[in-house]
């Protein structure tokens, strides 16, 4: 390398034209302006060196040592003013919008031509969250850097709700220049807050086929990776960004997240360090390690870190979650209604904030609230039993005892069916004029076709959602609802397919509950097993996965791993759930050991004496003991309960006949054999023929 000292036929002026453009032209720099920027008006190698090496960091996406020895370049020579323009550059990639505006002005001050910056005060003034004046300085910048600006007015119009209008800038930004890699990834982004995942997924992997240095094109893809296949698939991006930056703060927030839902507590907590090293305070790192708090119990340590947050993540649905459990935990139910109200006044669709809210409104004594806001989970063919209980106790207080009983009884069941869409109480004219109103709305359109096919208008709902899924062909959500109707037609096979296109976008939880179901009804079993095994071994915490993985393994007779998987479940929710305890006892009766499963049994019996799952499987495991008459006492006892259960009365049926009531057991056993989702048909079908 020759000496730095050396003199070199460019001009002062054109190597300062080289380097400004390699800093500001498009938000990244070339490998070319590492080499020939030689600055012109540096006071000696030290800065000089450290300038270089600066912007070669920036080119290989390593912002955070590109931002220290940008530092070191302007303590070298404070009166640099492009050392400041590169430390600002710096700043930006690493989300500091306030000092990057610092050192704009400070290289303003040090001669830096104003002018030529216009594009990263847009920048910062975005990044402060002032989008009206990031698009006004957008607007000023120089046509040399129009590639830049122009992508952070679509940023800013993009903030502000606009989302077409930030997809036709981007638009005007690859048309001149196909190969920006930022700009595709710009582009993905929006995309993905526009609902279009496929759309989000082409101009991701884009970005990152150009360049493998833009790391925020590899923490985008890991978020859609994340939603596409799970969350195992997804951790191998956010590894790739902190190889080419440890600290980059998105990535390290993204990665923590998500080794904490697969389970990898120590390595979230290392991932949350790591984030408040790289942005002292940061909120998003803070709520983390509340949640991890949480999760283990220490909830006096988690209101401590969400303190700390100081209010500014307050408006996440993560945060106002986490917050109305902890004021619920404290006994502040009355704190703990309000934060949950304004969740799902933000989110209708959060299940887990109305399950909840309404939680705390049936124990704060209002039961006609819990009603109304968790009916729309409870007319969900997927209601979990916590919903169910909660809607049948609601119901009691009211007055209500057949509506609590029809409820109680589904509540005591495990939840096998899909993941069906969310029940409405609206009205068909409110839902009609409401997808009127927005054709441009989806959310409105999808709860248009539900009041349809509430009302029995399968067929115009049908034409609905697949207009729908040609309108909106790369959103998940459209496709799972041309599945939900062809499910509510009894079109099985084609509902898988509509299911499978959407979990190729997103294979999250509820489509792949759907999925399942669907491929069960069509009696493609296999297949439903293997799309089970897929999301389990993506996403190993997933609760409502592992009950289903239980109770498969229940139906095929494998009973050792399904006490494993049982078992293990216990471990993680405790011993209170009656319908975990309940498939524990069956499990360990199946497996020739009854006295376990008396143990389980009575212990969710206690719990719940008039649920039929708990009766169900301790009467079945004393007569499995040889203990006949009580046994057949509960076994009808369950049946009186729930006597349209195929399981409940095969049991019962078969108690009956060791007691000689032949009749009345041949009469339970027909009863099973008319469910066609009873699987022990060929033992009951031999039985009913000796009676």
């Amino acid at each position: 390398m020759p000496d730095a000292r050396s003199t070199t036929r460019r001009s002062p002026r054109t190597l300062r034209r080289f380097a400004l453009v390699a800093v500001l032209a498009l938000g990244t720099v070339t490998a070319v302006a590492v080499n020939v920027a030689r600055p012109a008006r540096a006071s000696g190698a030290s800065a000089r060196t450290e300038l270089i090496e600066s912007l070669g960091l920036l080119n290989a996406g390593n912002y955070s040592a590109a931002r220290t020895h940008a530092i070191a370049a302007t303590r070298a020579d404070p009166a640099w003013g492009l050392a400041h323009a590169v430390l600002a550059r710096a700043y930006l990639a690493l989300g500091d919008g306030v000092a990057a505006e610092g050192e704009l002005g400070r290289a303003t001050q040090a001669g830096f031509d104003g002018k030529r910056a216009h594009q990263l005060d847009a920048h910062a003034w975005l990044l402060q969250g002032d989008t009206d004046r990031a698009l006004a300085e957008a607007g000023k910048a120089d046509p040399k850097f129009g590639g830049y600006a122009l992508r952070i007015a679509a940023r800013a119009m993009a903030a502000k709700g606009d989302l077409p209008g930030a997809q036709a800038t981007l638009a005007t930004v690859l048309a001149a220049d196909t190969r920006n890699s930022y700009a595709w990834s710009d582009l993905g982004r929006v995309r993905y807050t526009a609902g279009d995942v496929a759309g989000a997924i082409d101009a991701a992997t884009k970005a990152t086929d150009l360049d493998r240095n833009n790391v925020e094109a590899l923490v985008l893809r890991g978020e859609l990776v994340r939603d596409q296949y799970g969350l195992l698939a997804a951790l191998p991006w956010f590894e790739a960004a902190l190889k080419h930056d440890a600290y980059y703060h998105p990535a390290l927030i993204e990665y923590a997240a998500t080794l904490g839902d697969v389970g990898r507590n120590v390595d979230m907590l290392d991932a949350t360090r790591r984030a408040l090293a790289a942005r002292p305070g940061s909120p998003q790192a803070l709520y983390l390690q509340a949640v991890l708090a949480a999760r283990a119990g220490n909830y006096d340590l988690a209101r401590t870190l969400m303190q700390k947050t100081g209010g500014k993540i307050d408006h996440l649905p993560g945060a106002l979650l986490l917050d109305g459990m902890l004021e619920y935990q404290s006994g502040d139910y009355e704190q703990a209604i309000g934060t949950w109200r304004e969740l799902v006044g933000r989110q209708p669709f959060n299940l887990d904030g109305r399950r909840m809210l309404g939680a705390a409104l049936l124990r704060s004594g209002d039961a006609r609230g819990a009603l109304d806001v968790l009916r729309p989970l409870a007319l969900r063919g997927d209601a979990d039993s916590y919903t169910l209980s909660l809607v049948g106790r609601a119901f009691e207080r009211t007055g209500e005892r057949d509506w609590a009983a029809k409820y109680l009884d589904r509540s005591a069941w495990p939840t096998l069916a899909g993941a069906t869409p969310f029940g409405t109480d609206d009205s068909l004219p409110q839902l009609a004029a409401a997808s009127d109103k927005g054709p441009d709305d989806p959310v409105a359109r999808v709860g248009y076709l539900k009041g349809l096919v509430d009302a029995g208008d399968t067929t115009t709902a049908f034409n609905q959602a697949q207009a729908l899924a040609r309108t909106y062909p790369g959103a998940p959500a459209a496709h799972l609802a041309v599945g939900d109707v062809l499910m509510v037609m009894g079109r099985f096979d084609d509902a898988a397919t509509a299911y499978r296109r959407a979990a190729d976008l997103r294979f999250d939880e509820a489509t792949m509950l759907r999925a399942v179901d669907a491929l069960d009804h069509a009696h493609r079993t296999a297949e439903a097993t293997n799309v089970l095994s897929l999301y389990l071994s993506q996403n190993p915490q997933s609760i409502p996965a592992q009950r289903l993985v239980a109770h498969r393994q229940m139906i095929g007779g494998d009973w050792d791993a399904a006490i494993d998987t049982l078992e293990q479940l216990r471990s993680r929710i405790g011993n209170r759930d009656v319908s975990l305890l309940s498939e524990l006892a069956y499990a360990y009766t199946g497996n020739d050991d009854p006295d376990a499963g008396v143990v389980f049994a009575r212990a969710a019996y206690h719990l719940a004496p008039m649920n039929p799952a708990a009766t169900d499987s301790y009467g079945w495991a004393l007569y499995q003991q040889g203990k006949g008459d009580l046994a057949l006492q509960l076994l009808e006892k369950a049946g009186s309960i729930a006597p349209d259960n195929a399981m409940v009365r095969w049991h019962l049926g078969q108690a009956q006949a060791d007691s000689g009531r032949n009749a009345l057991a041949a009469g339970n056993i027909r009863s099973a054999l008319a469910d066609p989702m009873f699987t022990d048909r060929a033992a009951a079908a031999a039985l009913l023929r000796t009676l």
